[in-house]
């Protein structure tokens, strides 16, 4: 019996930029049937020079991508943006179709992609489960004896009959989620829609998921929580433009991600704001690292370093929330800061005030004695503050490395475990 439950060979996928790829309904299906040999022999007599896609407005976002993922296995897709995951995940839900090659699927595939895929929305919650259970083949019956658990997972038996297109964007994931996981598919397939949950929503997930990888399916996770990965997968790919960097036990590779894929040079720019993270509102200029008044990606442990982001902001009135996570090399997020009054020694005078247009800097300053040694990644976070809307999102920007050469080595020379290692007060008093 063929134990192979995904199998990819030399799949591209080719994207024209600027133009929306389409994707087809049952009757578009039934059609091109009916019209593809006439489609292929005409396509053979007037297929351009340009076919291999080195044109300046098209984009590989996979190119020769190759690998095997057997059953039962649980593997954890990584890289950074635009590395073709979420595109990869879409050929193998069969929401796109490849550019070339092949990708083999062997079993019922439940997947769970951005807020929006695999949901009517103009059908309830109720119908939604069961549309979704006939597409995957399985009888009412079936559907009846999961319908109670999805509802329950999802918290949203309140709204089971109300259209999905009036669902909040938590609620639409929790019951995706739900019914992509439950109606006992083959292979699972999920993406990285779960941040859009909260943290016990996200830890039921989890759970769940390990409960599918138990019972003997496959899920293919992708994400950037490399905790999560590393604690989940056994097995990781890495992608980089489209490709395959590499494969093998997640640990492995969850390193060589953070060594080789993640900018540890200090500073990260964009010179132009047209290609510059962001969107119309605000456009990211600069992310750095400071320490001793130079920018650097090796800091000493006793030394304060400041992060500091530098953004355009292209619309007047808005009020900003710049906030940065970061993350340890084991996926751990070590600290969660932003510039909001609760959580600022001294307030940012501009925190309250509405932003003209022009340049600016936001800075935060991180005091020595606080982070553990080693490796630590910078995500960052700019949001229009009145309604906590995403304007930027930026994984791993870059890296930098905390060394410690002071006092401590010499009384210790081992690892000091936690993530972090603050100075703290200790005292000894004889109490007889």
């Amino acid at each position: 019996m063929n134990d192979i439950a995904i199998g990819c060979q030399g799949l591209s996928k080719l994207y024209r930029i600027g133009r929306r790829e389409s994707y087809k309904a049952l009757r578009d299906v039934l059609a091109e049937s009916v019209t593809a040999p006439f489609q292929r022999l005409r396509a053979a007599f007037s297929r351009p020079a340009n076919q291999n896609g080195n044109r300046s407005d098209t984009i590989w976002a996979l190119r020769d991508v190759s690998f095997e993922i057997k059953r039962g296995e649980v593997v954890g897709v990584m890289g950074r943006n635009g590395a073709g995951k979420t595109t990869l995940l879409k050929v193998l839900s069969r929401i796109t179709e490849p550019t070339e090659g092949q990708a083999r699927i062997h079993g019922r595939v439940g997947s769970l992609l951005e807020v929006g895929t695999g949901f009517h929305p103009e059908l309830t919650g109720r119908e939604n489960i069961y549309l979704n259970g006939a597409i995957l083949g399985m009888k009412k019956a079936d559907i009846d004896r999961k319908f109670d658990e999805i509802v329950g997972f999802a918290e949203v038996s309140k709204f089971i009959d109300t259209p999905v297109k009036r669902y909040s964007s938590g609620m639409y994931v929790r019951l995706a989620f739900a019914v992509a996981a439950h109606l006992e598919p083959d292979i699972l397939l999920v993406d990285e829609v779960l941040a859009v949950g909260d943290a016990e929503f996200q830890k039921r997930c989890l759970g769940k998921m390990e409960q599918v990888a138990r019972q003997g399916r496959t899920v293919l996770f992708v994400s950037h929580n490399l905790l999560s990965l590393r604690n989940l997968c056994a097995k990781g790919i890495l992608l980089r433009s489209g490709q395959v960097a590499t494969e093998g036990p997640t640990a492995a590779v969850i390193d060589q991600y953070m060594g080789s894929e993640i900018d540890s040079s200090g500073e990260v720019g964009w010179d132009s704001p047209n290609r510059a993270p962001g969107d119309d509102r605000l456009r990211v200029r600069a992310v750095r690292v400071v320490c001793d008044a130079s920018v650097t990606s090796e800091v000493d442990i006793s030394k304060e370093v400041t992060v500091e982001v530098d953004y355009w902001n292209l619309q007047d009135g808005g009020r900003r929330l710049v906030s940065i996570h970061l993350y340890n090399s084991v996926g751990v997020c070590v600290l969660t800061s932003g510039n909001t009054p609760s959580v600022c020694i001294t307030p940012d005078p501009w925190y309250s005030r509405h932003y003209p247009r022009g340049l600016f800097r936001t800075s935060c300053t991180i005091p020595g004695f606080l982070l553990n040694e080693g490796l630590h990644c910078v995500t960052v976070y700019i949001n229009e503050r009145t309604a906590y809307d995403n304007i930027v999102l930026i994984r791993d920007v870059l890296s930098f490395n905390v060394r410690d050469t002071g006092e401590m080595r010499k009384e210790y020379t081992g690892p000091w475990l936690g993530a972090v290692r603050p100075r703290l007060y200790w005292q000894t008093s004889q109490l007889d």
